[in-house]
């Protein structure tokens, strides 16, 4: 299946812009299940420096803002062929070392809330286990939008009892590696049964089991990722996959608006 993505980022500054530098990180990964056809992401407002990979085997598009401006837009878009793989994304690659994602982090710190969930997980064998995990996180944890931000921890939306898909991947995350599992988080795309129109990208976890490698589960959603999936970014929680990240001098007053598309071509 080939699905065709338009992912349009506009800031908008009450004053200008000094200086900005972003790393954005909005082209998908290439893997045997994912092939991407065309794909090339349009500055209006700035420039593209350089391009590089970065220790999740993300593509990293570094962006300068061109100076006083008062509007930015990033536009990525681009056609990316779907092979089913069910969630299953085989044998460890590098760069990082398959050791790194056994690291907790600020966002996916375990705490009491983490390891009484824990408790709660059943099943004869890892695959059965992580299953598990998953509904158990699904059934604590109700799905709200705009119920938390992208930078909420574990143990804060467990509290909370609600969140969005990057808190429900941040629990997988904590729970996964006190259970022995080395865990990643990803960002990406979905394509909606129900409409085209998105204003945000998606998140899931990944984790790796012995003899399976990197397997994927939703919680959002309750199932493992399909066709419908595409992989853009990887990290040890969202701040090592987030969409846009850097830094900026001036420019106060910023509205940020995003705008996302995906349909099957």
């Amino acid at each position: 299946m080939k699905l065709k993505i338009r992912h349009t980022t506009r800031y908008v500054f009450e004053t200008p812009v000094s200086y900005g530098l972003q790393q954005v990180r909005l082209t998908p990964k290439e893997s045997p299940f994912q092939r991407i056809a065309n794909w090339q992401t349009t500055v209006i407002g700035g420039a593209k420096e350089v391009f590089y990979s970065d220790h999740n085997n993300n593509h990293v598009d570094l962006i300068s803002f061109d100076r006083d401006a008062t509007e930015v837009t990033l536009v990525s878009e681009g056609e990316v062929e779907m092979i089913e793989s069910h969630g299953m994304m085989g044998k460890h690659r590098g760069p990082a070392p398959l050791w790194l994602y056994d690291t907790s982090t600020d966002l996916t710190k375990a705490g009491q809330g983490t390891r009484a969930l824990i408790k709660q997980v059943e099943g004869d064998t890892d695959l059965d286990r992580l299953h598990c995990l998953s509904k158990v996180i699904h059934a604590n944890v109700a799905y709200e939008v705009g119920s938390s931000l992208p930078t909420g921890t574990a143990e804060g939306a467990l509290s909370a009892g609600k969140g969005v898909c990057q808190d429900h991947s941040h629990i997988f995350l904590a729970c996964a590696r006190v259970m022995g599992f080395p865990a990643r988080y990803v960002s990406g795309y979905l394509m909606m049964d129900d409409r085209i129109d998105q204003e945000a990208t998606h998140a899931w976890a990944e984790a790796h089991i012995a003899g399976l490698g990197w397997v994927g589960f939703d919680v959002s959603n309750g199932i493992s990722p399909d066709v419908r999936y595409v992989r853009v970014a990887t990290g040890l929680d969202y701040a090592g996959a987030a969409p846009v990240t850097g830094t900026r001098y001036g420019g106060s007053g910023e509205r940020l608006s995003v705008q996302i598309e995906v349909a099957q071509q």
